[in-house]
């Protein structure tokens, strides 16, 4: 824990309706701090929630993603069930294809018609969070830069300044339990496991977001549509030698695409995971997609406007994601690869189950045991399955792996349903 603060510095403790009410801190203002805030602002915590954010205002970020099951159902039972139907929309399908560099030719691997996703924008799920939170629960343009235990373990003491000052306008927030929910590159996590680094993947992906909503777009989004049938309620898989990409839509007219492509770590600002591509690297990526894959899925990426690079990382799964009452929620607590479709329904989940497990005990110690020993084996592996996947796509088990000519048993090992039975 940190060091005890000065006795210049302020300390504050937000107005509570009734003194057993417990209050909360949640650093971080993503989709997983936002999550914790509206599970545990439902009327059985019995909880008051601060959610201090760095950034000074909401950002419109991100690309796709993929929502299962359980995280949809956590949304409406926290009365977003229409927000998300708005923003969202079913994916039921599944596939996974081989691509032959040469003939361009594709064939079918794996397909799953039970799959049960909604394809949706990251900041619109992020928007529908944030409008159902009452006024005031986020404070944006805060950073908080210390952390210590008071009252024997009871309490947490934060040490926040402006993220946009000079370093003097510190002020001290009190809470009975402290969540980090401040993403894969946690000073949180940092201060408690300090040994702890992330892990580059050995790939990057390039990401981008097409939008056909002009006609001119329109077209193009035909000629892929035609070579991807079910595209619309399906999630693509396109594998290459030593590489794959990911093809679904989303709605408004979009059309998301990530490529995974095996690189070495490319020089990054700071804790920064993205990387904005000059010129020459999207001329270069034009050529090598038309390279790699089928005409239409080539088309597509080099008709993107402002495609990015994004590494990717993630982190050995921890022993344990509590802390007395400091606990890791979302990429805090499990930095993981894409490739499980697990990052945000993680996120999501962490909060639904630490909702109900204050919920049901009255006893915050228990209730955060039990939201440990609920989450930590699952999470562990999902972030290693989602490792697996991505190392088995993109060949680095074997580059060379006839995906081809792959028997029914290992192509079946490609599907996202698998997560559930992978062996770790």
């Amino acid at each position: 824990m940190e060091q005890k603060l000065g006795d210049d510095d302020r300390e504050e403790e937000w107005s509570s309706s009734s003194s057993s009410r417990r209050k909360v801190i949640v650093v971080g203002g993503s989709i997983a701090g936002l999550s914790c805030a509206k599970a545990l602002l439902q009327p059985q915590c019995q909880c008051d929630v601060l959610v201090l954010e760095r950034a000074s205002a909401l950002t419109a970020a991100g690309a796709g993603l993929g929502l299962d099951i359980h995280a949809c159902r956590a949304l409406q039972e926290w009365g977003l069930g229409s927000a998300l139907a708005a923003i969202s929309m079913p994916l039921t399908v599944e596939e996974n294809r081989a691509i032959d560099p040469q003939s361009k030719s594709a064939r079918l691997l794996a397909r799953d018609e039970e799959f049960n996703n909604r394809s949706a924008y990251w900041s619109d799920v992020h928007r529908i969070l944030f409008e159902a939170l009452p006024q005031g629960t986020v404070e944006f343009g805060q950073e908080v830069v210390g952390f210590e235990e008071i009252d024997e373990g009871r309490r947490i003491r934060a040490k926040v300044k402006p993220s946009s000052g000079d370093g003097n306008e510190i002020k001290e927030v009190v809470g009975d339990l402290f969540i980090a929910a401040d993403g894969i590159n946690s000073s949180t996590r940092q201060r408690l496991v300090p040994s702890d680094k992330r892990q580059y993947c050995g790939y990057c992906a390039w990401r981008g977001v097409f939008d056909y909503s002009e006609q001119a777009a329109e077209e193009i989004a035909a000629a892929v549509r035609k070579a991807y049938a079910d595209l619309g309620k399906c999630l693509y898989f396109d594998l290459a030698p030593g590489s794959h990409a990911v093809l679904y839509e989303l709605p408004g007219k979009r059309l998301n695409w990530l490529w995974y492509v095996c690189q070495e770590e490319p020089n990054l600002k700071g804790n920064s995971v993205t990387l904005k591509a000059t010129d020459s690297m999207v001329q270069k990526m034009y050529e090598e997609a038309s390279q790699t894959f089928i005409p239409e899925l080539a088309l597509l990426m080099q008709s993107t406007k402002f495609p990015f690079v994004n590494a990717i990382f993630d982190r050995d799964p921890l022993k344990q994601i509590v802390w007395g009452h400091v606990v890791l929620v979302g990429e805090a607590a499990h930095p993981t690869s894409p490739h499980g479709l697990r990052s945000t329904n993680m996120s999501i989940m962490d909060a639904a189950v630490l909702g109900s497990c204050i919920a049901e005990c009255k006893n915050i110690d228990t209730a955060l045991c039990s939201y440990q020993t609920s989450r930590l084996p699952v999470t562990t592996q999902q972030v290693l399955f989602s490792r697996h996947l991505g190392k088995l796509k993109q060949g680095l088990f074997s580059r060379s792996f006839p995906w081809m000519q792959a028997d029914k048993e290992t192509c079946l090992t490609l599907l996202q349903r698998n997560v559930h039975l992978f062996q770790f």
